[in-house]
């Protein structure tokens, strides 16, 4: 037995509605014209509108590169979003494309006549450091979030030199990535009402490189009323990273490696629009100095006033701290092993454990990703040897220290900052969490285990949990108890939070009857979301106290200061 599933159109003013037979295509009617979308199932059996692919700026090609996005306001006749779009050039993922600036929208429910649901919005920033990884429906799958009554959007932003590169001039301020997620937040926030979302009830959630990115609208003056609600998921930009004015060293370290003078800011744009796309995103790995470190290379920027409207006119910390931020519900937290690993690949090979033994000054703020090459710079690389490794030789011995020092230094010491910092100064609540639990699956196994023990629940695990990422991982159902719990745990928790700014406003056996309290910097509560959701205390506060010793806030109020 057939039914009837509504398509939207925007006419004269009024939502009206069309209907198609249920194995027809969905089309919404919006001010950014009419789209057609495909049918996908969630979890538990949803039917999803999928309308993947919508392009919400013009190709930054050509003498557009390196330039800010140029919205598309509307197009003619229907828009074909059945698929998935290309990712943004990077080296790993394909098919990839410089016409990259791509959302895709997700809903159960659409619009009936003047009949709309209005649910609330997740916006979801992924991760990659700023120089990988993609929106497209196999890696950020709709099929969990979607069970939950939200409205779920995912797009790509320009990364790598195309999205940060930064001369610190007129050639290129900086941070049209980040331009990028502001032109996908105007556009859903102009058209998301029409897919049964609610443009007042925007939550913005980033991961890693979206997590800093969703700090950073917080304080930029170009988001503002543009979300309601945050969630910083292993990453902010509120940690030891240098944020600087501009990124001028990384420029001409990208000139270089394509052959480019690197003379002058006009010489090396000039000689870097000549070159494709794909060479520009497969150079990444060249950028490696020490192993594979360091995981962060390119960055948003503090940029100058050339008369642009800036994105980020001035230091986070200074900003949140001066309460010139959008006060609104915040969660951020991390997961327990995070970037740990990467000790592993230090003293497996003997070769660079000689080398950051020899040169510890040079090489620790290469890996734990810190300014260099200054006085306050080798400080920090001596009272880091001494708290982590009591100044002794880094070998075997010191396994657990070097993997502490990577954790805190890459994403612990950031969320806890974040949490602490945030909730000072804000009037909305504050929640922080730890993501705990030792699930099946992972993005690290065990070396010799076959891919079937976790090395632990490292950065990037929770996502597992509310996307179906189908090219790593099959997809959760009830013959997988474990993982549909947590599915539906986390799900649960960010839907709360999007709908209500608060993660558990009610008491539910499906969260075992917690209240997950806000983090307050007296209390310092947190949530640990392992087998069971538990309230603690004080994460790891002695060693986020030497953090805080060394890059104390009043750092950061001193003017012209940008450490």
């Amino acid at each position: 037995m057939s039914y009837k599933l509504p398509i939207v159109l925007f006419l004269s003013g009024l939502l009206t509605t069309l209907y198609a037979d249920s194995q027809d295509a969905p089309l919404v009617s919006a001010p950014y014209g009419d789209i057609k979308g495909a049918l996908l199932t969630s979890r538990l059996g949803r039917t999803i509108y999928a309308f993947r692919g919508i392009r919400y700026a013009k190709a930054p090609i050509d003498e557009l590169r390196f330039k800010p996005p140029v919205p598309i306001d509307r197009v003619e006749g229907v828009y074909d979003a059945t698929n998935d779009g290309p990712s943004c050039p990077q080296p790993v993922l394909r098919p990839i494309s410089e016409d990259c600036l791509i959302l895709n929208v997700y809903s159960t429910k659409l619009p009936a006549g003047k009949l709309n649901p209005k649910r609330p919005v997740i916006v979801h920033i992924y991760p990659g450091a700023f120089y990988s990884s993609t929106s497209v429906s196999y890696w950020a799958g709709p099929q969990y979030f979607t069970d939950q009554d939200i409205v779920l959007v995912t797009f790509n932003y320009r990364i790598g030199s195309l999205g940060f590169i930064s001369t610190g001039d007129k050639e290129a301020p900086g941070n049209n990535g980040m331009r990028d997620q502001v032109a996908a937040l105007k556009w859903v926030r102009r058209n998301i009402e029409h897919f049964g979302g609610d443009p007042d009830s925007i939550t913005i959630l980033g991961y890693s490189a979206g997590a800093w990115s969703v700090v950073l609208h917080m304080v930029s003056p170009m988001s503002r009323g543009l979300f309601h609600r945050a969630i910083s998921m292993s990453g902010s930009a509120v940690g030891a990273w240098q944020i600087p004015h501009n990124q001028t060293n990384i420029a001409k370290k990208q000139a270089r490696i394509m052959g480019c003078p690197d003379d002058t800011s006009e010489n090396i744009i000039k000689c870097l629009k000549t070159k494709s796309a794909e060479e520009l995103g497969d150079s990444l790995l060249k950028f490696a100095e020490f192993g594979t470190d360091p995981v962060l290379i390119w960055s948003p920027v503090i940029e100058p006033d050339l008369g642009q409207t800036r994105f980020l006119e001035d230091h986070p910390i200074r900003l949140i701290a001066t309460k010139k931020f959008q006060q609104v519900p915040f969660i951020c937290g991390r997961t327990t092993e995070e970037f740990n690993y990467f000790a592993l690949n230090i003293l497996k090979n003997k070769t660079l454990t000689k080398e950051m033994n020899d040169d510890f000054e040079r090489v620790a703020p290469i890996s734990f990703v810190y300014e260099r090459n200054t006085e306050f710079s080798k400080n920090i690389s001596r009272a880091i040897k001494k708290f982590y490794f009591n100044d002794r030789p880094i070998d075997w011995s010191q396994e657990q220290a070097l993997k502490n020092v990577y954790e805190d230094a890459i994403v612990g010491f950031q969320m806890h900052r974040a949490a602490r910092l945030i909730s000072e100064f804000n009037e909305s609540p504050v929640y922080y969490y730890k993501f705990s639990y030792p699930g099946r699956y992972s993005h690290l196994y065990k070396s010799g285990s076959n891919n079937t023990i976790p090395y632990g629940v490292v950065h990037h695990d929770d996502l597992i949990y509310l996307f179906y990422i189908s090219v790593l991982f099959p997809r959760f159902k009830e013959c997988s108890p474990k993982e549909v719990e947590m599915v539906t745990k986390l799900t649960t928790l960010y839907a709360n939070f999007a709908k209500t700014g608060n993660p558990t406003p009610v008491s539910s056996e499906i969260l075992e009857n917690t209240t997950w309290e806000p983090y307050t910097p007296k209390d310092k509560k947190y949530l640990d979301i392992g087998k069971t959701l538990t309230m603690k205390q004080k994460l790891l506060e002695n060693r986020f106290s030497f953090w805080e010793k060394n890059y104390p806030v009043s750092m950061y109020l001193e003017e012209g200061n940008t450490h």
